[in-house]
């Protein structure tokens, strides 16, 4: 296959390739090795890997660049520091894939993660796949409409905001830009993505494990003392837009989307204050103020959680 994609390369006639999966690195010499193989080592063997080193001050861009050498599909952007929505789109720019998939580089893939994604996507004329995660695994399969789509997706119980363990359509992908503020690119725009196609299929079975560290961009999430304000100020912007953006999107389900809102309200202002987190204080000031004047609708929603009555009951 290797040897018809150079001949192809060389009178200009390269096959578009069923995925493109695009990988962010950022001085990962260590880790990024492993998810290239990963990829490498893939059932399916159409793909393109979109590799873009986001100014990387250590070897991983060199790392990248010997593999590519080594392999044709790999193509690797270089270029200056940037937030990982600016890294993402150059990604996107360069990609000609049919489908459109994104892995960490301090991740790791099973053998058959693409093939599995793009199986589930096209045998079920689906625009949008979501396979499970070590972390969220499941035997469920379901075939989705987006509303229903979304509120999974805002349980995080089966699967999560991020964009690895995803396969996206190039129509969808192409219909919106990551967000190049910011650190949180997946808050802002995952759910925008879900809420486009008219089928989107789940089966939760693991082909994705993501490496929890404390150099995650995503480390706050499973320890909440790394919580800044900076960082809680850009999720509550996110899921304030979030909420107008659905709510004049599905009119009909505008209670869910205000109810998830204000479940993070809540699970903040408790996390600040039983952890006694610092420098939250004005975030968790006007969470309250928020949560003491939408009380009666957030306490008379059908979703709400008998845990998060108790903690209405104690801080607000």
């Amino acid at each position: 296959m290797e040897q018809r994609q150079r001949a192809l390369e060389s009178v200009g006639l390269m096959a578009i390739p069923k995925i493109s999966v695009i990988m962010l690195t950022y001085n990962r010499e260590k880790l990024v090795g492993n998810m290239i193989e990963c990829i490498l080592g893939q059932t399916l063997k159409d793909f393109e890997f979109i590799i873009v080193n986001n100014g990387s001050t250590d070897r991983s861009g060199a790392i990248a660049d010997e593999y590519a050498a080594r392999d044709s599909r790999i193509r690797v952007i270089h270029r200056q520091r940037g937030n990982i929505g600016s890294g993402r789109n150059a990604g996107l720019d360069a990609a000609k894939g049919q489908w459109i998939a994104f892995v960490d580089d301090d991740d790791w893939a099973e053998p058959d993660f693409l093939e599995f994604l793009y199986s589930l996507a096209t045998e079920n004329a689906a625009e949008v796949a979501i396979c499970g995660a070590a972390d969220k695994a499941f035997a469920e399969k379901r075939i989705m409409a987006p509303e229903e789509a979304l509120i999974e997706l805002m349980w995080r119980k089966k699967y999560n905001m991020a964009f690895p363990t995803k396969i996206f359509r190039r129509d969808i992908a192409e219909k919106l830009r990551f967000p190049e503020e910011g650190a949180y690119d997946d808050i802002a725009l995952m759910y925008r993505l879900l809420a486009l196609p008219q089928r989107v299929a789940y089966h939760g079975l693991p082909k994705y494990t993501f490496n929890r560290h404390e150099g995650n961009n995503s480390a706050w999430t499973t320890n909440h003392s790394l919580l800044t304000p900076e960082t809680l100020e850009e999720y509550l912007r996110a899921y304030r837009e979030r909420t107008e953006w659905l709510c004049g999107l599905f009119p009909a389900k505008a209670e869910a989307w205000r109810y998830f809102e204000w479940s993070f309200m809540i699970s903040m202002v408790e996390k600040v204050e039983r952890l006694g987190i610092s420098g939250c204080e004005n975030q968790a000031a006007a969470m309250k103020r928020e949560l003491a004047a939408n009380q009666a609708n957030f306490l008379g929603c059908e979703y709400m959680l008998d845990f998060e009555k108790e903690w209405m009951s104690r801080y607000i």
